[in-house]
């Protein structure tokens, strides 16, 4: 046995995953999964308690590191305490089996989240996976078709996506420079970040290159937060100012 007084042994997965294993503390987690923070009664609307009970959850969420709480003036607000959190509830929904849709509220929520959300900062759904195609049919990013293909890639939907080997090129490098993204991210010699999108079960841009560009798309105005929770939307501005910054390739 090791005499070091530090030394830990396996991590205890259980113990951190019992605090996800409660469908409402789930919900309140993917409430807070889009970056913000969110007051308690926002979160027991969320998670469908009253507000007497969902203390008790935030209190296991706090407890369990998955969220942190900061106070402003009489509120109190929390949020994921890490991005590696939201990287689990992402696993996490590509694992899950899909819920039966049983009320207009329910229907609203998942019709949302397919159109367009945000997955670690970056743009996922439909929206997500649309721009990816549109960067490789200009030739800005090389290196795949965007497809989900996993009998030749191995990748998987409950996984960050490592078998395709995506490369920013210089034309695309030039063109997103220009369009107002750092250069910090600009990176043309290692291979880019991406995700199989759970819903569309395609590619779409992540890592530090997906989140810039993201950051930039809300800059702009081109696109906007939903009312449920994670969910954007492509603003009219959003499709023709797309449409043209790809068009000029």
């Amino acid at each position: 046995m090791s005499n070091d007084p530090v030394a830990q042994g396996e991590p205890d997965i259980a113990a951190v995953a019992s605090a996800f294993a409660d469908a409402r503390r789930a919900r309140v987690l993917m409430a807070l999964a889009d970056g913000r923070a969110l007051p308690a009664g926002r979160l027991a609307e969320e998670a469908g308690v009253s507000a007497s009970t969902i203390s008790n959850h935030l209190t296991v969420l706090l407890n369990r590191g998955l969220v942190t709480v900061e106070r402003q003036g009489r509120h109190r607000y929390y949020r994921l305490a890490t991005a590696e959190v939201e990287g689990v509830l992402e696993a996490l929904a590509g694992l899950a089996p899909r819920t039966p849709i049983t009320s207009l509220r329910a229907h609203t929520r998942a019709h949302a989240l397919r159109e367009g959300r945000t997955c670690y900062r970056h743009l996922a759904g439909r929206a997500g996976v649309a721009l990816f195609q549109s960067l490789l049919a200009t030739g800005w990013i090389s290196g795949g078709d965007g497809r989900h293909r996993p009998e030749v890639t191995g990748d998987r939907l409950s996984a960050a996506g490592r078998g395709t080997q995506y490369r920013l090129t210089d034309a695309g490098a030039e063109a997103l420079a220009g369009w107002g993204v750092p250069c910090a991210v600009l990176q043309t010699s290692r291979p880019l970040h991406y995700c199989v999108d759970w819903t569309e079960q395609a590619h779409h841009l992540a890592g530090p290159l997906g989140a810039a560009v993201t950051d930039r798309l809300f800059d702009l105005g081109w696109i906007v937060r939903n009312k449920v929770p994670r969910a954007v939307e492509i603003t009219a501005s959003g499709e023709s100012g797309i449409a043209a910054l790809t068009a000029s390739a």
